[in-house]
């Protein structure tokens, strides 16, 4: 049954997916991300001609994990809207991956039933969601078009970066494996957990305070390894769910810090690998990203399954030099986009403590 709105007010109404719903919500899908169809999403390089024909970030929903959560939006008994959230359960944040909806390219943001209105009410949707259970963080990237940021803004997420997507395409072969010599005169090995302060002292060194505080990682996060190996965090990151993870790190040449690390991901699906770069602005990377794409290069060749379909890099603009050593490899800019993120948790001041003297004295009084 259809609900039906105040006179002025859309009919539509947002509920959780259904099954029955996944026909309509794969055309949805697909029609928010053609050109020219006056739809609107969060413009992240999904389909662009640059890439070529796979997606990061689509459905079927059989990719979906348990506790992962997917709203529609209903008009006129028709799908005309969909957000996709993912839910890092260990973490308590949650992350949009995905905002579609529909129109005509005449409606205006808000309009009674536009595209507009529909993404407003499904992130309202979210938010209501989140907090009935417990998110402490709400996640978004998007490219700063289609009243993507504006959105997001008026619900109370905050601007806090941005991110140039860069990529590497699959006619450019890909290096050979580093043969094990040559990554230990580069003192390059395969992080470990134990690496774990390391890492967070690297993260750290090349990240601002204010970026910091909100991500709020924590060294337990850096000793997640594998599947759910989320950080450092990226607006590609739903690509990990359908890649074999692994980091690596440089370490100085007196072995007491790392230098670089670096996450590869090789893709299962039809979409390209994944690599996510971090170090020290003094430090040369070059060696580190041949390492990684060799690596990559090295596990496409055992396994037919894993076609290069290029390699994706998202790189934090206050990452450089990082951004022209990747160039320098082979990757070119395919877009940037914005990070917002929203914190439900109210914060408060760092406790302090009072001389026990003192303390004493005043309930002495008051007694």
């Amino acid at each position: 049954m259809i609900t039906r709105g105040r006179p002025g007010k859309s009919s539509g109404k947002v509920r959780a997916a259904r099954l029955t719903d996944l026909a309509a919500l794969g055309e949805l899908s697909r029609i928010a991300q053609t050109e020219g169809t006056g739809s609107r999403t969060l413009g992240l390089p999904v389909n662009g001609p640059p890439i070529g024909v796979f997606s990061l970030f689509r459905l079927p929903l059989v990719a979906f994990r348990p506790h992962d959560l997917l709203f529609v939006y209903e008009q006129d008994r028709h799908v005309a809207g969909l957000v996709r959230v993912e839910r890092e359960n260990w973490r308590d944040d949650w992350t949009i991956v995905e905002l579609d909806a529909i129109g005509t390219a005449a409606d205006t943001p808000h309009a009674h039933g536009g595209p507009g209105e529909i993404r407003y009410r499904l992130v309202q949707q979210v938010l209501r969601e989140g907090q009935k259970r417990g998110a402490a963080r709400f996640h978004v990237a998007c490219a700063d078009e289609d009243d993507n940021v504006e959105l997001f803004m008026q619900q109370g997420f905050a601007r806090y970066g941005e991110e140039r997507v860069l990529y590497r395409p699959p006619d450019q072969a890909l290096p050979h494996l580093m043969s094990d010599e040559a990554a230990a005169k580069a003192r390059i090995r395969p992080a470990r957990p134990i690496d774990a302060p390391a890492l967070m002292q690297l993260y750290a060194a090349v990240t601002p305070a204010p970026v910091q505080r909100l991500e709020a990682f924590r060294i337990p996060d850096w000793e997640r390894q594998g599947s759910n190996w989320r950080v450092p965090r990226s607006s590609l990151a739903p690509i990990l769910r359908f890649a074999d993870l692994d980091g690596f790190v440089q370490e100085s040449p007196d072995g007491m810090r790392l230098e670089g690390f670096v996450q590869t991901g090789v893709a299962h699906e039809d979409q390209p690998h994944y690599l996510r770069l971090l170090g020290r602005p003094e430090v040369d990377l070059a060696p580190l990203i041949q390492y990684a794409l060799g690596a990559i290069g090295g596990q496409t060749e055992r396994d037919a399954s894993q076609p290069n379909h290029g390699v994706l890099a998202p790189v934090r603009t206050y990452e450089a030099p990082a951004d022209r050593r990747l160039e320098e490899a082979g990757f070119a800019e395919i877009a940037t986009v914005t990070l917002l993120l929203k914190e439900t948790l109210v914060r408060v001041a760092e406790p302090g403590l009072v001389p026990a003297a003192v303390r004493h004295l005043e309930v002495t009084r008051g007694s």
